[in-house]
């Protein structure tokens, strides 16, 4: 497997555009357009949160149909989220504008939306932007980066990244572009996310691969303790690369999914990276827990935690805030078997020891946390099981930008 350049456009056959079509933002594009040359094989995870938006609900119909999905349209800017009926009509007024200027079934169709939340979506604005894509449709590398761009709300950067690898000596590509960068908390974490391949796969085997992937890339990932009423993840497989189908769980189907983990946990740690506010990525990883569901929830109970967010800002070595988010995680362990370390680009330094604190220099300390990346690595001595989540540090920024959100 090897990094290319691009992102949603990297496979065969995929095609992007976009616009702007003043749904909020002025001066900015902030629609775009997802287009296989061929229909799709699709899969997708979702919000878990029991209020979904409008286009969530659409999305999930089709995705768990048999039907396949050939284009996805997306707005930033208002979320369709709590809009009743209207919001349901938007998304079918988007879908049948893809069908009249591509000529693809409406219920092949993808919608999207992010941004706040109770407005309702301006519908003439949304046709008309989908008309003002369809003959801008692209398969370079520019066209994919500048629909990457569209998404974005309060994100800083745009989030893509495209990978090769082969199959039975054949080529296949993945690529895959995301936002998100406020509201983000497991399950599914508050992002849209959407992966295009020219694999050649049954629907069944991507779903799994997909809901695995996600569980350990944007699953593992917290901004601010908020699960979003919108959060959308869909990937799409067109075929057209002629792998051999992947119909069972072989050594294909293994490379995909090292493929598409390698895609998933990249985008997830860079919207970690980009939360709002953020100074700095903040992972946690465990080792040697005695299972991996307690590695997964002690690993995102301290990049979850107010307190450890804030050490992390602070660039305080204070470990006793991250072994207190560990004890109140629900995970059993014995502190007297824990290990703690802090991590970075710019050293290593052991702070805790099985019960007992360690007298540790706190210049050197220092200079660790002020890199650009900060670990908090735990040895449990209790198992084999690891796990990694990614988080931010909560800024005086964060507080800003969500005081006045709607304005």
């Amino acid at each position: 497997m090897k990094v290319i350049d691009g992102g949603i456009t990297a496979a065969q056959g995929f095609e992007a555009a976009s616009t702007a079509a003043g749904i909020k933002y002025q001066g900015r594009t902030d629609m775009a357009m997802v287009y296989s040359k061929v229909p799709c094989v699709s899969a997708g995870t979702f919000t878990t949160n029991v209020v979904k938006a409008a286009c969530v609900q659409w999305d999930m119909k089709i995705v768990k149909s048999d039907k396949p999905v050939q284009a996805v349209v997306i707005n930033s800017g208002i979320a369709n989220a709590c809009t009743g009926q209207e919001g349901f009509n938007a998304c079918e007024a988007t879908a049948r504008g893809v069908q009249e200027v591509l000529g693809v079934p409406y219920d092949t169709v993808a919608v999207a939306s992010t941004g706040v939340i109770g407005m309702q979506l301006p519908v003439d604005k949304l046709v008309a932007g989908v008309k003002a894509m369809a003959p801008k449709l692209d398969g370079s590398v520019n066209a994919g980066t500048e629909a990457s761009k569209a998404i974005m709300t309060t994100d800083t950067v745009n989030k893509e990244i495209a990978v090769s690898f082969e199959i039975d000596g054949v080529e296949v590509k993945l690529g895959g572009m995301s936002k998100g960068s406020g509201m983000i908390h497991p399950n599914m974490c508050t992002m849209l996310a959407f992966l295009g391949t020219d694999l050649d796969i049954e629907k069944e085997l991507l779903q799994e691969a997909v809901s695995d992937v996600v569980a350990d890339s944007f699953n593992m990932i917290t901004v601010d303790g908020d699960t979003s009423t919108n959060d959308t993840l869909i990937c799409m497989a067109n075929g057209l690369a002629g792998n051999k189908k992947i119909t069972s769980k072989d050594e294909s189907y293994e490379a995909f999914k090292e493929a598409l983990s390698y895609v998933c946990t990249s985008l997830a740690k860079t919207m970690a990276a980009d939360g709002e506010g953020a100074s700095k990525l903040f992972e946690a990883t465990i080792v040697n827990a005695k299972s991996k569901e307690d590695a997964k929830t002690l690993a995102r109970a301290i990049v979850g935690s107010n307190l450890s967010k804030a050490a992390i800002f602070g660039c305080d070595a204070n470990f006793g805030r991250f072994l207190c988010a560990m004890g109140y995680s629900g995970a059993d362990f014995d502190q007297n078997d824990v290990e703690l370390f802090f991590k970075s680009t710019n050293g290593e330094l052991k702070v805790f020891d099985k019960g007992t604190p360690i007298v540790f220099d706190e210049e050197e300390a220092l200079k660790i946390m002020k890199a650009d990346a900060v670990t908090v690595f735990v040895d449990m001595h209790e198992g084999d099981a690891e796990a990694t989540a990614w988080g931010c540090d909560l800024t005086y920024d964060y507080v800003k930008i969500n005081a006045d959100y709607r304005s």
